[in-house]
């Protein structure tokens, strides 16, 4: 009876089942890291027509198209509409412009913050002549505090409840804010209160009118010791005019943040990529921001999107600093499926035949050793010998390498093995002749 031989074909089809099963495996180990493809369309929660919110909504949309990703704008009443909108998941808003002061809302679980991006003081405008430094002066007025959902409405509403100032002891009325001058120039309001940057529309035509007068807070300091969310700013005499000199003084305001605000559900690179047109443009010195200070992604109030922190603390990756930002979302995405192939499947297709090589060889040379300390014993052996034994391990070896399935090409090694076992069997018949040979005759 032979060994018996099989082919490579034969014993490396098992061999290429368990690379393909550890193929598999790699993969869907790098889809579970791995983003989905980033989107290409998100919608942006800006603000009315007039607003800076909106400015800032256009000029990212050019930004982003430039890399491929349509922005579209959902106009709004402001902060306080934007972060509802952010809140509902069923609103389709991804993106949206909110400020600080509002994290307390129940409708800002899920939303984190990308950037703070500029100073957004609360502006207090009356007619000339009043004499008001305080919120708590408002009691009695007819103070007008923008529209449901505006940022402005988010934030006054709760520093006059703060200051005793309530719809008990005034009437608080809910005007647009770009309305808000004219209505305190004609009667029709006492006081004005704004929240915006110095370049939206209604505040600078407001600190340029000449019969309109802003308030100094007396109390600004107080402000940031019991609101986290909430800074003192200064605008100093001169700032906004020389000649007229506007204001005439030093003005003591107290500011939230204006923030761009987003799903925890965006995709990575979208913030990114949002991160680098932000930083484009918001980068320059304001009235109250000192250069490079913004953007920031120190927290105001809402959480802070990790994606943020890593790309503030280390900035795009290579991939993004170099490719178009599609191409770099694609080579990502082969990287992180490719490179453990490479780091797992690749080592273990170069050493697979290696080791079955050694298994193959391991199986013939388990039977060497038994044979060789089989043929040690032949050789030393003296006195009574044990034929019979000797000849039975040896057709027990003889059997088992008949037995083993080895490739073709360790036939040869096999055929050697059965060579050494058919020796040593010669010799034990030798010796089993020379033993009988020696024994006396014995006569009746």
């Amino acid at each position: 009876m032979g060994e018996k031989a099989i082919g490579y074909g034969q014993r490396g089809w098992p061999a290429g089942i368990f690379v393909t099963l550890l193929a598999a495996t790699c993969l869907w180990i790098s889809f579970q890291f791995i983003e989905p493809i980033p989107p290409r369309r998100i919608v942006l929660a800006s603000g009315p027509e007039s607003s800076l919110y909106h400015q800032h909504a256009q000029r990212y949309k050019e930004a982003m198209a430039r890399h491929g990703v349509t922005v579209v704008e959902r106009m709004t009443q402001g902060a306080g509409e934007n972060l509802r909108l952010l809140g509902d998941p069923s609103s389709g808003v991804d993106i949206g412009f909110v400020q600080g002061g509002q994290a307390g809302s129940l409708e800002a679980k899920g939303v984190v913050m990308l950037a703070s991006l500029y100073y957004q003081p609360l502006w207090i405008f009356v007619r000339r002549g009043e004499r008001i430094d305080s919120l708590a002066a408002l009691a009695g007025k007819t103070v007008g505090m923008g529209m449901p959902g505006s940022g402005t409405n988010a934030l006054a509403a709760s520093l006059l409840a703060a200051n005793g100032v309530t719809e008990s002891n005034a009437k608080l009325v809910r005007i647009p804010t770009d309305r808000t001058r004219l209505a305190v120039q004609t009667g029709e309001i006492d006081v004005a209160l704004m929240v915006g940057g110095v370049r939206t529309v209604a505040v600078s035509e407001a600190l340029t009118a000449p019969t309109l007068e802003l308030v100094s807070l007396a109390h600004a300091d107080a402000y940031p010791q019991r609101y986290p969310y909430i800074s003192r700013r200064t605008l100093y005499s001169g700032a906004i005019s020389f000649v007229p000199s506007v204001p005439s003084r030093d003005i003591a305001l107290i500011a939230t943040e204006a923030m761009l605000a987003a799903r925890d559900t965006v995709h990575p690179a979208i913030v990114n990529l949002l991160l680098e047109t932000i930083r484009d443009e918001h980068d320059d010195q304001g009235y109250f921001e000192a250069p490079g200070e913004f953007p920031n992604v120190e927290q105001v109030d809402l959480p802070v999107s990790p994606d943020a922190v890593r790309h503030k603390r280390f900035g795009p990756s290579l991939l993004y600093r170099y490719l178009p930002f599609w191409v770099a979302t694609f080579v990502e995405r082969f990287i992180i499926i490719v490179l453990p192939m490479l780091v797992v499947v690749v080592p273990v297709v170069q050493y697979l035949p290696r080791v079955l090589n050694w298994r193959a060889r391991s199986r013939i040379y388990r039977w060497y050793g038994e044979l060789k300390l089989l043929e040690r014993d032949v050789e030393i052996r003296r006195g009574r010998l044990p034929i019979e034994k000797w000849l039975a391990d040896l057709d027990r070896i003889e059997h088992a390498a008949e037995q083993i399935k080895t490739a073709a090409s360790y036939a040869s090694e096999s055929y050697t093995l059965r060579e050494h076992i058919n020796l040593v069997r010669r010799t034990v018949l030798a010796k089993a002749g020379g033993s009988a040979a020696a024994q006396p005759v014995t006569t009746s």
